[in-house]
């Protein structure tokens, strides 16, 4: 198995060197070279089968021996004997055929975790096989960084840097980034926005002399193996609601794009998927794309959704380089337009996206509106993030018989501004932390500039 840029300028790469790599020298996304693919009849065997059993057998041809299997799947039951349910990833049914897939039972509440508790240990596998030493540096708007702190705090050859913007995240997300007072976990506000966190961290990337040869490592979503570990659960609630003896939909509230694609390519590998429907908040690139071929940047919106709040979602490039079929001179050209003015797809590859992706977009007070009638409905209090994707997912299906699945990215208590604005008295926080709100914090407040940032994070790495 080797990894190609979707710009087609960069060297093909081993899984492990993509891990360690991130984004390609080219500026393009690496994505296997050739798609694995499951028989009918391997697919109807996963069925039944424990979580991690599952990830194994999902993610062992991405990883092609370059871990060894007894190793690897002591490092895939090792991460998600951190969630807080056995079946790490349970379906809750809404009604008769529309089904939750609740992906929050991991340490920090989110989705993410999914990826990045096995992540972590991958990076640190490779990093003691190599004798290296590695710094992360990533910005969050509030979910990633806590997640990656999660999945890398025991690591012995990592120091993990997150920048987040001072005073602009929720006391429950900057808390669980800031009360880990481990030894090579360093919190940073930045006085400033997401976006100028994140232009930090990729001219960090782009320049990496600061660090003295140490390597910088990624850990968002531009990196492969966090795609490649949210395959698995699509092909997991597949399995156990029917298939591959009949097809399954999925709803996923969108932001960066990459959960959609890790859902795209559990269809490429064999798993029946009817329909794609893609759930944006205002910020709603993705939905103007599909519907009405406007590829083009708009004014960020901040909205009771904020992990969602984004104007460009990275990993879509990654689809593009599907749709122009794995034409990355095509996508390269197409973005290189996209950051100059408003742009539009070519009309073959939108056709093809429009075949298996649908979507919808919901405002402010819509989501407070489906928080209030998802519950009444259901019982379920749904968080704002998953609340766009429940009204997606009513109002894009376009066959009652294949089963629905809403992907739930976070649970409520997270985002409890919204829940409680919807009208309820707010949700509580599991037990594992319910002292949340007391524990220590520990983190450093930086002006946004760049050479303060790099100097800190030059310091202060072991």
């Amino acid at each position: 198995m080797r990894y190609i840029s979707t710009r087609g300028r960069s060297p093909a790469l081993s899984f492990e060197d993509v891990v360690l790599t991130g984004l390609a020298s080219d500026g393009g996304l690496y994505v296997p070279e050739t798609v694995p693919q499951f028989s009918r009849e391997a697919l109807a065997e996963m069925a039944g089968l424990s979580y991690a059993e599952i990830a194994f057998r999902v993610m062992k041809p991405f990883v092609n021996g370059e871990i060894d299997d007894e190793t690897f799947r002591r490092l895939v039951t090792e991460a998600y004997a951190t969630f807080s349910h056995d079946a790490v990833v349970p379906l809750n049914q809404l009604d008769a055929n529309h089904f939750l897939l609740e992906l929050f039972h991991g340490p920090t509440l989110a989705f993410k975790d999914v990826a990045l508790q096995l992540l972590g240990r991958i990076l640190d596998y490779f990093l003691k096989k190599r004798g290296e030493r590695a710094v992360i540096m990533g910005a969050t708007s509030g979910d990633t960084g806590s997640a990656a702190i999660e999945g890398c705090r025991h690591c012995d050859n990592l120091d993990i840097f997150i920048l987040h913007p001072h005073n602009r995240v929720s006391e429950v997300q900057r808390r669980q980034m800031t009360s880990v007072l481990a030894d090579n976990v360093f919190n940073i506000a930045i006085e400033g926005n997401f976006d100028d966190a994140q232009a930090m961290v990729k001219a960090s990337f782009a320049d990496q002399g600061f660090l003295d040869g140490t390597r910088l490592v990624a850990v968002n979503s531009i990196n492969w193996a966090r795609i490649m570990a949210q395959i698995v659960y699509y092909v997991a609630a597949g399995v156990a609601l029917g298939a591959p003896h009949r097809k399954v939909s999925f709803c996923v509230p969108s932001a960066n794009f990459g959960n959609v694609f890790a859902g795209f390519m559990a269809y490429r590998m064999g798993l029946p998927v009817e329909r794609f429907v893609i759930a944006t908040n205002a910020n709603d690139i993705l939905h103007r794309t599909l519907a009405d071929n406007d590829f083009s940047k708009k004014e960020l919106v901040a909205t009771l959704a904020p992990s969602m709040d984004i104007v460009v979602s990275s990993n879509f490039e990654r689809l593009l380089f599907e749709a122009y079929d794995r034409d990355g001179a095509a996508v390269a050209e197409l973005l290189e337009r996209f950051q100059a003015e408003p742009a539009a797809l070519a009309e073959a590859p939108l056709s093809r996206l429009r075949e298996r992706f649908a979507s919808h977009s919901v405002d402010d007070a819509t989501i407070l509106e489906v928080i209030r009638e998802a519950h009444h409905r259901t019982q379920e209090i749904l968080d704002p993030h998953t609340a766009t994707g429940y009204r997606a997912a009513e109002r894009e299906r376009c066959d009652e018989s294949v089963p629905m699945i809403t992907l739930a990215t976070a649970h409520p208590a997270k985002f409890a501004e919204a829940v409680v604005k919807a009208g309820f008295p707010g949700v509580p926080l599991p037990p594992h932390m319910d002292d949340l709100l007391e524990r220590e914090e520990r983190y450093t407040v930086l002006p946004a500039e760049l050479s303060a940032v790099q100097q800190f994070v030059a310091e202060n790495r072991r």
